[in-house]
């Protein structure tokens, strides 16, 4: 397929043939889908990683970040947003994430709960680079993820799995995929527990610092049933909890999820889908603050209750129009209504004011697609309108003991609308070449927790912002395919983008001091405010290669970046300089051996290049390279022996600087231990 790469040899995703319908999957590839930049990780690949969590799986497609280096065993969640192509970017994710057709970002804060979605479920997942995937709707910035479940034909019956590792750490996973006549249905459940490593580098360490427990559980069910020959029904439900600590007393973080989605897929010569889905969220955060010798610890604020509502719907119609060409043609809807319940202002340990903050936002959109395919030519063009509102805003402060109002304000509803579009070509002169080129629009609404919500991080404070635009993206493309073997292929992708209304974090002060929106911000912190930037400019390259070799494979790719903001007004001082968490290179590659089934190993090396922690530019993560490495060896036709090894040469990634200085470091050395039964 031109323009697709896959970094584990990963077969395609679906038989093409009009005479066989996958179980389980949704409408599957378009025509023109092979003329954008496309990677896929194939199942080999998602259950046997050192880590066996799927963002840092996803870090093998080079140019994926999430906001923070730290994995989601550590970080705090509302750091991890997921981009793609160094657009920066803060809590929020500028990549859309799709599990089964249904956006998995947090209702409230756009941010994506990763515990919630086992590897060991998971059938492929296919990386669209590039933003404007206006068919799955609003927020495809930097890239489009697809998640597909697992389906029967690419592992059934019962798999197992038990692992310890470092820090008294035990990872479990347990399913059932069962055909039941032409259908089938899957049960899967999966747990994760550990004492933590401490974050704090060991130079700066106090009597305060301890290790980062955390807890995460997650059950999946799913049914797939035949209503006629050509129309079948999808029920998902997805449950999940995950429980972390941040290295310090009063630092504890909750997060409890549920979703449900029904989905009808029609086969025949009218090809379509109709999907609706609901994800409820709960939330839970203690802030601490730690004094400059680390021996004293105190909350310094609390969300005691962040409950958010995801609710949407989806069609989309594939007639029959004539031999090398389809149309796509949909719609669909999204609303989010949450708000945050917390405690600030602690006196000797008691928060002394109130803050209730929130809103709703919705779109609702329809989009245009074709595609014509004529012997070596792709051409594809699509384009989306969609209509958005922003209501409901308010914040409420109060003085406890009082009642006193500090603030009660009802922010004014706001309504547009946004227009995107893309298009691309491809064309494939010889069996072993492929040129294709593209270009897009995007855009991405701002998130209740953007518009309403302060937070602080240490002694640092950032304020909402009610008033904040859509962020908007213009890009294009082109790349090459090649294929000088049939076990070997390489691609190379320019594009350059620009972000406009980009929204960032932007330092307009530093303490000691009392700032709007957020109150005193102490000595050694800074006060920002989310501001729409004017753009954030990228032009960048993307390598991604693999080639196989009897026994053996070797697959891998690098992204270089050069990402400059441009900004005005009070935000000026950032004008030229890089955005916070984006660095120019990061590489990855991974060395697979195998002998039959009875026994695989893989050597993972990643290097991710220097950042800057603030947009000013002034805080420098240095870059970090580390490795992982997994072996599996079969005992029986059933059960297998595996180890595996996280940062193996335990090298100091660091993955954040406070304001006053102080270094956390991402995961150490983790060592594994794993019997697993199954296929």
């Amino acid at each position: 397929m031109i323009g697709v790469l896959a970094l584990t040899g990963a077969a395609p995703l679906h038989a093409q043939s009009a005479d066989i319908v996958v179980t389980g999957r949704g409408l599957g590839e378009a025509l023109g889908d092979s003329v954008y930049d496309t990677v896929l990780i194939d199942r080999e690949r998602l259950t046997g990683s050192a880590s066996g969590r799927i963002e840092e799986i996803l870090r093998d497609v080079p140019g994926f970040q999430l906001f923070r280096r730290t994995d989601a065993r550590s970080a705090n969640p509302t750091s991890q947003g997921a981009t793609l192509r160094a657009l920066g970017g803060n809590a929020s994710s500028r990549a859309l994430l799709i599990l089964d057709g249904v956006p998995q970002s947090d209702p409230f804060g756009g941010w994506i709960s990763w515990p919630a979605y086992d590897p060991q479920r998971l059938g492929a997942v296919r990386v669209v680079r590039g933003g404007g995937s206006g068919v799955h709707g609003a927020g495809a910035l930097a890239g489009t993820i697809e998640m597909f479940t697992v389906t029967p034909a690419e592992a059934e019956g019962v798999h197992a799995g038990l692992a310890y590792g470092s820090r008294d750490s035990i990872d479990a996973h347990a399913g059932l995929i069962a055909r039941l006549g032409r259908g089938h249905a899957l049960v899967s459940a999966g747990y994760a527990r550990g004492d933590g490593f401490i974050p704090i580098i060991a130079s700066q360490r106090g009597p305060v610092d301890r290790r980062s427990p955390y807890e995460q559980a997650s059950v999946a069910l799913r049914g797939v049933a035949p209503l006629s020959a050509n129309v079948e029904l999808q029920a998902n439900g997805l449950w999940f909890s995950d429980d972390r600590e941040r290295g310090t007393a009063l630092s504890n973080i909750t997060t409890r999820g549920a979703d449900a989605s029904l989905r009808l897929v029609g086969s025949g010569a009218w090809r379509w889908s109709a999907l609706a889905y609901v994800q409820t969220r709960k939330f839970t955060n203690s802030f601490a603050s730690v004094n400059d010798a680390r021996d004293s610890v105190v909350r310094v604020a609390e969300q005691y209750d962040v409950p958010s509502t995801g609710l949407g719907a989806r069609f989309e119609i594939r007639p029959p129009v004539g031999d090398g060409v389809e149309l796509r043609l949909g719609g669909d809807w999204r609303e989010t209504d949450g708000e945050t319940r917390e405690l600030f202002n602690f006196q000797n340990g008691v928060g002394t004011r109130r803050r209730i903050a929130g809103g709703r936002t919705r779109t609702v959109g329809g989009f245009a697609e074709a595609a014509y395919e004529r012997g070596a030519l792709t051409l594809t063009g699509g384009a989306r309108i969609d209509r958005w509102w922003i209501s409901d805003g308010m914040l409420d402060e109060r003085v406890i003991a009082t009642g006193a109002v500090l603030n009660d304000i009802d922010f004014p509803d706001r309504s547009g609308w946004e227009p995107t579009a893309r298009a691309g070509v491809a064309v494939r002169p010889t069996e072993q070449l492929a040129l294709r080129g593209a270009a897009y629009l995007g855009w991405r609404l701002p998130t209740l927790n953007e518009l309403y919500r302060p937070f602080r991080v240490g002694a640092d404070a950032t304020a909402a912002n009610a008033g904040l635009s859509s962020e908007r993206l213009r890009g294009i493309e082109a790349g090459i395919d090649y294929r000088p073997l049939k076990t070997a292929r390489i691609g190379v992708t320019v594009f350059a983008n620009r972000l406009d209304d980009a929204i960032a974090n932007v330092t307009l002060g530093a303490g000691p001091g009392v700032f709007p929106g957020v109150g005193f911000v102490a000595a050694g912190g800074q006060f920002r405010q989310r501001q729409n930037l004017d753009a954030i400019r990228v032009r960048g390259v993307e390598v991604d290669a693999r080639v196989d070799f009897d026994r053996w494979s070797l697959s891998g790719g690098y992204s270089f970046v050069d990402s400059e903001v441009e900004a005005s007004g009070a935000a000026v001082p950032l004008d030229g300089l890089r955005p916070a968490q984006t660095p120019r290179h990061s590489f990855s590659s991974t060395l697979g051996w195998r002998h039959r089934d009875a026994l695989r190993g893989s050597l993972t090396a990643r290097y991710t290049g220097s950042q800057y922690e603030d947009d000013l530019n002034e805080q420098r993560l240095h870059g970090a390279l580390t490795f992982d490495a997994a072996a599996s060896l079969k005992l029986s036709r059933r059960f297998a022996l595996a180890l595996r090894a996280e940062n193996l040469t335990d090298k100091r990634v660091p993955a954040a600087i406070s304001g006053d200085g102080i270094i956390e470091r991402a995961t150490p050395r983790t060592l594994w231990i794993e019997l697993r039964y199954g296929n």
